[in-house]
């Protein structure tokens, strides 16, 4: 792995106080490299969305130290793209302009931005409607507009918080291909948080398990397969192997079950 980007020892979060908290996430050690792709796979309810918050300062956490490239996290992340399950455009903002909102609300110069909002919208797809609507658009030309804003600033850290979730099959196999071919043109450090085992799999250089609540890591994978994985990747034996193992620890946790109730 590369140095480190990230670095979390002991961080845990609880939520309430008094008689009745409740232990959201156990203490958590886990460091990722500069440039890494890594993916967070576990059930709802784990704490992988509590996890995004922390690394991002949107959450105090309750224990533990927290570095993001070298900085305590003492409040708000800003120099981070964060990408949600949805995406949240502005209806009364064309395409550009929905990308551009990021340079907006940071007071940043929009005219030295522009280039770069254009450059990500031909990336994603999405050249073609610079001036149309949400409301004209897919779900999958939507998430990739949301793609292109989390990135127009030019972080150099990304969050995405199951970004793919609300798509159908199709799109999503199509989106995770993109991504990948836009995350080896940037080279940003990833962090991206999936229900799906397939999903993290075929994305990431390291897959972190995590149980159910109180969340922990129940293991680190590695997945060593060659880059771009492609549509093909699911032939590949790593890819095969990582899904069983990661499989049967869920069937393990009660998380899976083997046979209808």
């Amino acid at each position: 792995m590369t140095s480190t980007g990230i670095s979390l020892r002991g961080v845990s979060k609880t939520y309430g106080v008094g008689d009745r908290p409740t232990l959201a996430l156990s203490p958590i050690d886990l460091d990722i490299g500069d440039g890494e792709f890594l993916a967070i796979v576990g059930p709802s309810g784990c704490g992988k969305s509590t996890l995004l918050r922390l690394i991002t300062g949107l959450l105090p956490r309750s224990g533990g130290d927290l570095t993001v490239f070298g900085k305590p996290v003492t409040g708000p992340v800003t120099d981070v793209g964060i990408v949600f399950q949805q995406p949240v455009l502005l209806e009364w903002r064309n395409v550009l302009d929905n990308v551009l909102f990021q340079i907006d609300m940071r007071g940043l110069d929009r005219e030295k931005y522009r280039p770069k909002a254009l450059e990500l919208l031909h990336a994603v797809g999405l050249g073609d409607f610079l001036d149309r609507r949400p409301y004209e658009l897919s779900g999958g030309m939507r998430q990739r507009a949301s793609i292109a804003r989390g990135l127009v600033h030019e972080p150099p850290l990304l969050m995405m918080d199951e970004p793919f979730g609300a798509l159908d099959a199709l799109t999503r196999e199509q989106m995770r291909v993109d991504l990948e071919r836009l995350w080896l043109e940037t080279k940003k450090t990833v962090v991206f948080i999936t229900h799906s085992i397939d999903e993290a799999v075929l994305l990431a250089d390291r897959v972190v398990v995590m149980s159910p609540r109180p969340g922990r890591i129940e293991t680190i994978i590695e997945i060593d397969m060659p880059r771009p994985r492609g549509l093909a990747a699911r032939k590949n034996p790593v890819f095969t192997e990582a899904v069983d193992a990661i499989t049967e620890i869920f069937l393990e946790r009660g998380v899976l079950q083997r046979h209808p109730t």
